[in-house]
């Protein structure tokens, strides 16, 4: 018997065999998730909500570097942000990735639900034309007013 949710995060073949196996809609947003914050909390309810599953795709730390987040990003390594991600309840698997985008990650898995921050736009979504080329959709979830982690690590910064 497995004890704690690690068994959710998942290497790709594993997350493609487990996405098979599920009957209902799939649901799949991606990010960083470095210092979880209740913007996050509510993305990932809203994500879930749209399927009845819900894959993450975590950007590894090798791709979060490639983003340019700042110095010093990711604060949480890998193998924690997947931990915590794994943690919730309405995260039903997490799949880190190397690439600069999620798009291999998303044609492997084939989300009927392709779900963003409202950071983003239907046009600046990774995936969006290949999700619905498929016959799925794209959801842009509204932001959390006041939650941004790259906010709270300037913030971090001026006050340490």
């Amino acid at each position: 018997m497995t004890i704690g949710t690690a068994w959710k995060v998942m290497e790709l073949q594993a997350a493609v065999a487990w996405r098979r196996a599920q009957d209902g809609p799939v649901a799949f947003t991606n990010g960083v998730f470095d210092l979880v914050h209740a913007g996050h909390v509510a993305l990932l309810e809203s994500a879930r909500a749209l399927g009845g599953s819900l894959i993450v795709g975590l950007n590894s730390d090798l791709s979060v570097r490639r983003l340019a987040k700042g110095a010093g990003r990711p604060i949480v390594p890998e193998a924690g942000r997947a931990a915590v991600l794994a943690a919730f309840e309405v995260v039903d698997a997490v799949v880190l990735f190397d690439d600069a985008t999620p798009l291999a990650l998303i044609e492997a898995l084939s989300p009927e639900v392709l779900v963003k921050g409202g950071d983003y736009t239907r046009s600046s979504t990774v995936g969006a034309d290949w999700v619905e080329a498929h016959g799925g959709r794209v959801a842009i979830i509204p932001l959390l007013p006041g939650y941004s982690t790259t906010v709270l690590v300037e913030q971090l910064r001026v006050t340490s």
